[in-house]
């Protein structure tokens, strides 16, 4: 469990897909052969079977093409504000990659917030790097480790500055529930329709829009499991929890006023689900018997 929560607070999500240019380099395959077929020669190369036509690639080899965030900023007084962030900034216009991981990992370089992901620590942070590294870009701020201490350093597995909610709440193995499992559990919205649906797929076809949709409700799970285990470790009691709850339903209301209207989707998927009692009271200590055979 985590030590504390940042008066700035980055929960995220990232969306990535086969990069047919790194499939060209790393396989020798010309210019002249089309993405399709570089896409087919990458997952064969991958162990493609009948089974499972489309494996998971290494993630060097794979393009990232969207990344969204919710942000939560709390002023000295007190006061609190909240955002969705998302890159690319056109939903259906593909941006740079070089320029979207140098944009993002510029922001938590320069603005150094506690960064919470769910799978994060195995699988976002590395794919950022690694394709950081074959775009050419300079990340420094967000490199720069702790001289002492753990301070704001995202590559510590000691402090807070990178919380991996997978790894706080579940760790590795075959019972390990997804993002989408432990948020449709907890009555938290967790896709665009009934399914999460499969951003490779989405890509082959040239959807954009609906991978850029999927990462930013990714971003709200994320950002909603994470108060809740916040409340959960007792840093917002159940009159907070329940401010934060209505700051979530503001923001994607106000998203939606803007636009958005695909995260309506969002609101009624959330407004389905029975409520759960999360602003239970806390048990106090002198409550709790000091034996099992006490409290039987």
């Amino acid at each position: 469990m985590f030590k504390s929560v940042g008066r700035q607070v980055c929960a995220f999500d990232l969306e990535w897909a086969p990069d047919p240019a790194s499939g060209r380099r790393v396989y020798g395959l010309p210019e002249t052969r089309s993405d399709a077929e570089v896409f087919e020669v990458m997952w064969a190369r991958a162990g493609a079977t009948a089974d499972k036509p489309r494996p998971h690639l290494k993630t060097a080899l794979c393009r990232v093409v969207a990344v969204s965030a919710v942000i939560r900023e709390q002023q000295t007084d007190g006061a609190v504000s909240l955002r969705l962030t998302t890159l690319p900034r056109q939903i259906d216009q593909l941006m740079d990659e070089g320029e979207l991981i140098a944009t993002f990992l510029g922001y938590l370089g320069q603005h150094h917030p506690q960064l919470v992901g769910f799978n994060s620590q195995t699988t976002d942070l590395p794919i950022l790097l690694q394709r950081g590294l074959v775009a050419g870009i300079a990340a420094p701020a967000f490199c720069r480790r702790a001289e002492k201490g753990w301070g704001n350093d995202y590559f510590s597995r000691s402090g807070d500055a990178h919380i991996d909610l997978k790894q706080a709440l579940s760790g590795w193995g075959i019972a390990t529930p997804t993002l989408h499992e432990l948020a449709w559990a907890m009555g938290i919205p967790s896709s665009v329709g009934a399914e999460p649906p499969d951003v490779v797929d989405l890509w082959v076809v040239g959807d954009l829009r609906s991978i850029v949709q999927q990462s930013q409700y990714d971003a709200l799970s994320t950002y909603l499991v994470w108060l809740r285990t916040a409340r959960f470790a007792g840093f917002f009691s159940a009159e907070q929890y329940v401010e934060e709850i209505e700051r979530v339903r503001a923001l994607v209301g106000d998203r939606i006023a803007q636009g958005d209207r695909h995260l309506t989707q969002f609101l009624n998927q959330w407004d389905s689900f029975k409520p759960q009692p999360a602003n239970a009271p806390v048990i106090p200590l002198a409550a709790i018997p000091d034996t099992i055979e006490q409290a039987a």
